[in-house]
């Protein structure tokens, strides 16, 4: 594919001049959108997540209700706990449970580095969405961060204050690499499956490293999402965190062609602390949404101006779209950014 026939947030991923700032929204297609709950209402999280006509459905549902310039799989994060020996399950209205958790240096000997055709349900999604999506949209692929999801193997589940796993570190780093190892190489065969299948940009979502110290980070964390990032072949990679902004030089030095930044930091201060060798991907704030639609016009046109027409912006949420969101202020935001953003 030439440069001029790419798709437009691949060329801003590349850092190449662009007509305009390409666009999406974390969380696109998920329970703020109608035709979501009524299939939600009908199977559970997982199988919705393990049916490849499904995962593509709502994928591209998303994608034509807001007019975005990229598809990102529908999935899950936690997927390739399955293929590393664990037990997951979501009950209805919770969040996901991991069974059985790590919680001593011994439990690492029994996670499994996962066999990628064990996730071939992904794949197959992958391939359907893309045989679907316009040629002129990309198709993101993502996975989880070795740190978020040695996390939710630790924790088994959600937390709120990351207490198992900041002890888990600080007692035995050994073995606390030896996971990290382990899952940055389950879930660098995974990111690589979804690139076989026709995904043209990974994201890698660490959701949960915001709650590590920088000189933590330094030395616990950054050496196996590095190795992640690396291992990813041929495409693009977003690295996106939560509460980074304490990490967000360090994150940089991990790797991605583009930093993802949460709403929490001024996009132009990420931008001058990053400097001009990298994209950056965000930053409004989810919440804007709930104001009505001048104001979300204004809060974009400011980030807009923020990113100064710099090669490399990606418009997107600091966070994913909330549940309550109404779809008719999405649409409105991206239609602004479409907009506002032209060269």
């Amino acid at each position: 594919m030439t440069n001029e026939a790419a798709p437009l947030l691949l060329r801003a991923c590349r850092r190449e001049p662009v007509e305009r700032t390409p666009v999406w929204l974390m969380r696109q297609a998920g329970r703020y959108m109608r035709e979501y709950r009524e299939i939600r209402d009908r199977v559970g999280f997982l199988t919705l997540c393990k049916t490849p006509d499904l995962a593509a459905h709502v994928t591209l549902d998303a994608v034509k209700r807001l007019g975005v310039d990229a598809a990102i799989l529908f999935a899950d994060l936690l997927l390739p706990v399955e293929p590393m020996g664990f037990r997951l399950a979501y009950e209805k209205g919770g969040g996901p449970s991991i069974d059985p958790p790590v919680r001593e240096a011994r439990d690492v000997d029994r996670v499994k580095i996962a066999d990628p055709a064990e996730l071939g349900y992904v794949y197959e999604a992958v391939k359907r969405i893309r045989a679907a999506l316009d040629p002129a949209l990309a198709l993101i692929g993502f996975v989880g961060a070795p740190f978020t999801l040695a996390a939710y193997l630790i924790e088994g589940g959600g937390t709120k204050d990351f207490a198992r796993t900041r002890a888990f570190m600080a007692a035995d780093p050994g073995a606390w690499r030896a996971l990290l190892e382990k899952a940055a190489d389950s879930l660098a065969a995974f990111a690589n499956g979804q690139v076989a299948a026709g995904a043209q940009v990974i994201q890698v979502f660490d959701s949960w490293v915001g709650c590590v110290p920088p000189d933590a980070y330094r030395e616990q964390v950054l050496p196996c999402t590095r190795r992640l990032i690396r291992a990813v072949r041929g495409v693009p990679v977003i690295h996106f965190g939560t509460g980074t902004g304490a990490l967000l030089e360090l994150m940089r030095e991990a790797g991605g062609d583009v930093i993802g930044v949460d709403h929490t930091l001024s996009l132009g201060a990420a931008w001058r602390r990053l400097g001009p060798g990298v994209g950056i991907q965000g930053n409004l704030d989810p919440d804007v949404l709930f104001r009505d639609i001048p104001a979300i016009r204004a809060e974009a046109r400011r980030i807009l101006d923020e990113a100064g027409g710099r090669p490399g912006h990606i418009f997107n949420l600091g966070h994913g779209i909330k549940p309550a969101t109404p779809v008719e202020h999405a649409v409105a935001l991206v239609e602004a950014v479409r907009e506002l953003s032209r060269r």
